[in-house]
């Protein structure tokens, strides 16, 4: 059975459903986190080789990353999806979240307190 990434509307997580092909678009589904029946499909990545060094070099570039305002929740989002793509690998689903909480426009310090987790552990974790 073929899995669906879906992202609800009302609740904003992300969530994989498993429909068999011949139920896809018939059979209704509903988010588990929330129940809503407002979910937007999400389309993967599509991925084409490329060299590290490749990468390296278009994430360096500064004449790439004009624009970017820090104080802009959104500009900081295209920023973050750019480097997400960039790196050619699937980022974990938070890093998903935290993008599209702020495209929405959402304060990162409230993003950050909603998911204390984010940048791993912190320098607490070297000390003995």
């Amino acid at each position: 059975m073929p899995t669906y990434d879906y992202r609800c509307l009302d609740c904003r997580k992300r969530a994989l459903i498993y429909q068999r092909y011949e139920d896809y678009g018939r059979v209704p589904i509903a988010c588990p986190h929330c129940g809503s029946s407002r979910l937007e499909r999400r389309i993967g990545r599509v991925r084409f080789a490329r060299s590290e060094e490749s990468r390296l070099d278009s994430l360096s570039d500064p004449g790439e990353w004009g624009g970017v305002d820090e104080n802009d929740p959104r500009s900081m989002a295209r920023m973050m999806r750019r480097m997400g793509n960039e790196m050619g690998e699937d980022m974990p689903s938070e890093f998903d979240e935290v993008v599209d909480r702020l495209e929405a426009g959402e304060n990162p310090e409230d993003v950050e307190k909603d998911i204390p987790d984010l940048g791993g552990g912190g320098m607490d974790d070297f000390e003995d």
